[in-house]
């Protein structure tokens, strides 16, 4: 099979740049589950955009900054911060119900932590859900766009003679068929990596893919020891982890003790409104201090309908558990939550093999530093898919046929069917544990060294596995798991200070100049 461009995952990025290059090109949009199935699915809190006339973008390039620790490039925030009004504009022309105004036609605004104004928009908080049901209306209805649903990317297929991606192998779940999709230029938009992490308020499509296929094949991958820890997810014993939004805090939620003192004050003058990276870190501390399970976060002196009307998803949620959060605080722990780092780009979207592109929280752009900055994913997906679509469209240059002739087919002549998948399941839940345990929110050089010890041979055991049987869709992700938790790992053993996500006890202060962790084969 061939196609002008090959976008690999469904989120707000891959959906974004596949309606603009759809314009003037043939498009196959692959997703590993069903179209809707992404990070940005969940996604309630918003969207970080300079709307209010009284705000301004040097002070969203401000607030980025000084949430990213002094690792942000600055190019890269003043891009999102000054584009970003404009691709909200394109998603309020799509149709995308964005909440507004009691009375008014002006849309609400919102502030989260490290925002000094308002400037997130919303719809209710069920944000990521509403974009992405827009944007999947649109590509479905656009027939230069072929979707292909329960298709997992393999691996990359790379001209070593030229350096260029010629396109991919890819895993046809529903029959077990392996097809070879060649494309002109080919685009990682395949999310993060939270699913290396016992805990996380990801779905379980965020395994990490493009990272994965990216560093096999030769791609430079940066700062992968900064992993954000959502401070706010549900917390019940016999419930799935649930994001509980920041938007709460945001609207003047407060976080407390079991009784009832709040703590945030004592760990940052901004209290409940601190960056994420200082919340977590604060709910981690009082938690093994008090020996506690869990938190709890209280708005429930907010006016009830104000309440339902803000957050009616979480409401309904937390009902489920047994919580109504207009009468009880509501019990939370931290999670992963994003990816700060992963497959260095320029401020194209490019990475430094020649025709592949990557876009979305799969990519380090430079934007989010040390820490992301609430909201702010949603928004760099959308202008690095715009800048991704202009620079494509400005280079295009179709692959010589020669090339795509020398391509072979994915080899399977040597693999047997498993007789059992033990090995899966087991070398899945054990790698989780070891990250949460060795390489979570407090990190000691020791322990980083301990998982490492131990990641050794469950990489041996994934290899093993990987070439001498059937492919699956859990092979494949834990596959790249095992990387990603390896790039994590010596990303955060090189990094000898703490700063922003990572923070070692070994090394509890800054340095006074610092540079971001570039790892290459």
């Amino acid at each position: 099979m061939t196609t002008e461009i090959l976008v690999i995952g469904s989120g707000i990025a891959g959906l974004s740049l596949a309606l603009k290059l759809a314009t003037s090109y043939q498009v196959y949009l692959v997703a590993k589950s069903s179209i809707s199935e992404s990070s940005t699915q969940y996604a309630q809190g918003g969207i970080a955009a300079v709307l209010d006339p009284f705000d301004s973008v040097e002070v969203h390039v401000s607030d980025t900054i000084k949430a990213g620790a002094g690792l942000c490039d600055e190019k890269a925030v003043k891009l999102v911060a000054e584009h970003a009004t404009q691709e909200i504009e394109n998603l309020v022309s799509f149709g995308v119900p964005f909440s507004k105004e009691q009375n008014s036609e002006k849309y609400h605004l919102t502030q989260e932590g490290g925002h000094t104004n308002r400037r997130v928009i919303h719809a209710a908080d069920h944000t990521g859900r509403s974009v992405l049901e827009t944007l999947i209306n649109q590509a479905e209805q656009n027939d230069n766009i072929i979707i292909l649903t329960e298709h997992i990317t393999i691996d990359l297929i790379i001209d070593k003679t030229t350096n260029e991606c010629l396109g991919s192998h890819i895993l046809n779940k529903k029959n077990s068929k392996i097809i070879t999709l060649l494309a002109n230029y080919t685009v990682l938009a395949t999310g993060g990596a939270s699913k290396v992490y016992l805990y996380t308020s990801n779905p379980d499509t965020s395994t990490g893919d493009g990272i994965g296929m990216a560093w096999r094949a030769g791609c430079t991958i940066t700062n992968m020891e900064f992993n954000q820890f959502h401070p706010t997810c549900l917390f019940h014993p016999k419930d799935r982890s649930f994001l509980i939004s920041e938007a709460v805090r945001g609207e003047g939620g407060i976080l407390k003790l079991p009784n009832g003192h709040a703590f945030m004050a004592e760990h940052d003058v901004r209290a409940d409104l601190a960056p994420r990276d200082i919340v977590a870190r604060a709910i981690d501390h009082e938690m093994k201090k008090h020996g506690i399970d869990c938190v709890f976060l209280d708005i429930s002196h907010k006016d009830p309908s104000f309440i339902k009307h803000h957050f009616p998803t979480i409401h309904q949620r937390c009902l489920k558990a047994g919580i109504d959060m207009t009468k009880e605080p509501i019990p939370v722990v931290p999670a992963a939550h994003y990816t700060c780092g992963g497959i260095e780009t320029d401020l194209n979207g490019q990475t430094d093999l020649t025709r592949l592109f990557a876009i979305g929280e799969t990519a380090y752009t430079g934007l989010h530093g040390a820490n992301r900055l609430a909201s702010n994913s949603l928004a760099e997906g959308l202008v690095f898919s715009k800048m991704a679509f202009l620079k494509i469209n400005q280079i295009y240059q179709p692959v010589k046929i020669t090339q795509f002739e020398a391509v072979k087919p994915w080899d399977t002549r040597h693999v047997t069917q498993a007789k059992e998948r033990v090995l899966i399941t087991h070398d899945w839940d054990e790698l989780r544990r070891i990250m949460w345990d060795y390489v979570g929110i407090v990190r000691t050089d020791k322990r980083l060294k301990q998982a490492q010890r131990r990641l050794t041979i469950l990489k041996e055991e994934v290899r093993e596995y990987f070439y001498n049987h059937t492919l699956s869709s859990d092979l494949l992700e834990l596959r790249n798991l095992v990387i990603v938790a390896e790039l994590i790992i010596e990303s955060a053993l090189k990094r000898k200070e703490s700063r922003g996500l990572h923070y070692n006890l070994d090394y509890p202060n800054n340095k006074i100049k610092s540079q971001p962790t570039r790892l290459k084969i």
